[in-house]
């Protein structure tokens, strides 16, 4: 269910009923959404579907779950565009930016979406595994902000979201946690660079999260809901990210930016 979907049943003065709708005002909008192929990401593009916008998916892994989602969006009536796109190459962002500016006239959301999981302590880590992290939880959302961001001024209108984690907050991985919170920090930088261009810059910050998992993680999500004691009793939903996200996409969130808003159960107070 998309809960910007709900309707409100109110009563006019003459006693008769009318309904109303939270308005997100996405409609018509391209969202483009980095890592779409499943969980949150995948459950975002549903959520965005649903108000009408525009999807530009991209993902590094296998094309074909991705092109599995897009079928799913078009069937609820979205215009898609889905490709593999490394978010670390600049040439290969940038090309893709361009494609979907060409045909859907701009981007005006983007959500970096994509991940990489460092598992490792700091001596079990090697340098290759290091790189990656940086690579795709950093340079990832550097140089796809760096692509849309022209298309945004012009429009003197955007939304950017990224996503830290509870790491940094419980010190859950030295290697995991500084890149979860150094996006923070960008976020941040970048909420006070284009504020004057009508461009909100946010981060999510999701707890223990009920998702589909690669092979050779392991339960990973479990084993936090079990050892944290989350007061919410549960882990959260994809769907429950995902609208934190459309929210903050939306024309409802304006005066927000710069914030990082943690989404944990309640595994961590701020």
């Amino acid at each position: 269910m998309n809960l910007f979907n709900s309707v409100e049943i109110k009563r006019n003065r003459k006693g008769k009923s009318k309904e109303k709708r939270l308005k997100t005002g996405l409609e018509g909008k391209t969202v483009m959404i980095s890592g779409a192929s499943r969980n949150i990401g995948k459950q975002t593009a549903i959520l965005m579907a649903e108000e009408g916008a525009n999807l530009v998916l991209c993902t590094q892994k296998s094309i074909e779950p991705l092109q599995e989602t897009a079928h799913e969006l078009e069937e609820l009536g979205a215009n898609v565009i889905a490709e593999l796109c490394d978010v670390t190459n600049q040439d290969q962002v940038n090309k893709f930016v361009t494609k979907a500016a060409d045909k859907f006239g701009s981007v005006d959301v983007l959500i970096n979406n994509a991940v990489f999981r460092s598992q490792h302590a700091v001596l079990e880590t090697i340098d290759e595994e290091w790189d990656r992290n940086i690579e795709v939880n950093l340079t990832g959302p550097f140089k796809t902000t760096r692509a849309v961001l022209p298309h945004m001024i012009k429009n003197n209108w955007g939304r950017i979201i990224n996503y830290s984690g509870i790491a940094p907050y419980l010190g859950a991985g030295a290697a995991k946690a500084m890149v979860k919170l150094g996006i923070v920090g960008y976020t941040r930088g970048l909420a006070r660079e284009v504020g004057k261009n009508n461009i909100t810059a946010n981060c999510i910050g999701p707890g223990s999260i009920d998702v589909e998992r690669d092979a050779g993680l392991g339960d990973v999500g479990t084993r936090i809901h079990e050892t944290l004691g989350i007061p919410a009793g549960r882990q959260g939903t994809p769907e429950e990210i995902a609208s934190l996200a459309v929210y903050l996409s939306s024309e409802l969130a304006g005066y927000i930016t710069g914030q990082c808003y943690l989404a944990n159960g309640g595994a961590y107070f701020q």
